[in-house]
């Protein structure tokens, strides 16, 4: 599989895709210690800086899964909730890319308080341009980590696009372009309801991993940490994307 990633942070998604042994083809972010981290972590990757400026029509066909946690700021309840007048509203540049790009798979996430707020414009573009979606909600404790921290997860496929696109057998009386249309969709459709019963959401993590270390944040040092704080905020949780991922490569597979 070859992943492409948009509003890549430090690279949860990544780093997801690397422990399935795929390849991560592109990545784009604008803030500097992040690309820093970027630039440590994933060396070989191609690396955008600006989805405005992004012109991914290089990439249009290459990609199987696209993946991107745009700015939550316009819906989190932490904010104002401004939506579309906040100016951190970047899911229109978002989809643009998906367009240039069209993927086969694309999974979105985004904080929860987007499920009353924008979520039903994302859902409404991507159903525009052929996509059948899936939103789910999962909290980072179904990883075993020890915070709630829900958060959305929009999962789309489309048969028409990227890499993973079969030939269709047409039935009589029926035009090629039409039967192809409906045999897509029957197909997205049963992807994207197999994908819930491959989804094993435990308790327990293999992963070994200590969240949220008891600092009393006003601890010695800790504004020299203040990047990283707020790089691991904005990030997501990799374990939960591996799941998606495992469940995804189930499904091509089935």
């Amino acid at each position: 599989m070859k992943h492409g990633s948009l509003f890549t942070g430090i690279g949860g998604f990544d780093l997801a895709a690397e422990w399935m042994g795929w390849d991560n083809v592109f990545q784009c972010e604008v803030d500097e210690w992040c690309i820093g981290r970027l630039n440590k972590n994933f060396p070989n990757v191609k690396r955008y800086k600006d989805i405005k400026t992004f012109n991914a029509n290089e990439y249009k066909g290459k990609i199987d899964i696209l993946t991107g946690g745009y700015p939550c700021q316009p819906f989190s309840v932490a904010g104002s909730q401004k939506a579309k007048k906040d100016d951190r509203h970047l899911w229109p540049y978002m989809y643009e890319r998906i367009k240039e790009i069209e993927p086969t798979w694309i999974i979105c996430e985004n904080v929860h308080g987007h499920i009353e707020l924008g979520l039903d414009e994302v859902l409404l573009d991507l159903a525009n341009i052929g996509y059948t979606t899936m939103p789910f909600i999962v909290p980072a404790t179904s990883k075993g980590a020890n915070h709630n921290r829900r958060r959305v997860y929009i999962v789309a496929y489309s048969a028409s696009n990227g890499l993973n696109e079969s030939s269709p057998t047409f039935s009589d009386g029926e035009t090629n372009d039409h039967s192809k249309k409906r045999q897509n969709e029957n197909s997205d459709n049963e992807r994207c309801s197999s994908l819930r019963s491959t989804m094993e959401w435990g308790s327990q993590t293999p992963w070994g991993w200590g969240i949220e270390p008891p600092n009393i944040r006003v601890d010695d040092g800790l504004p020299d940490r203040m990047d990283r704080i707020k790089g691991l905020g904005n990030a997501i949780v990799p374990q939960v994307a591996f799941e998606f991922f495992k469940s995804i490569a189930v499904v091509n597979c089935g």
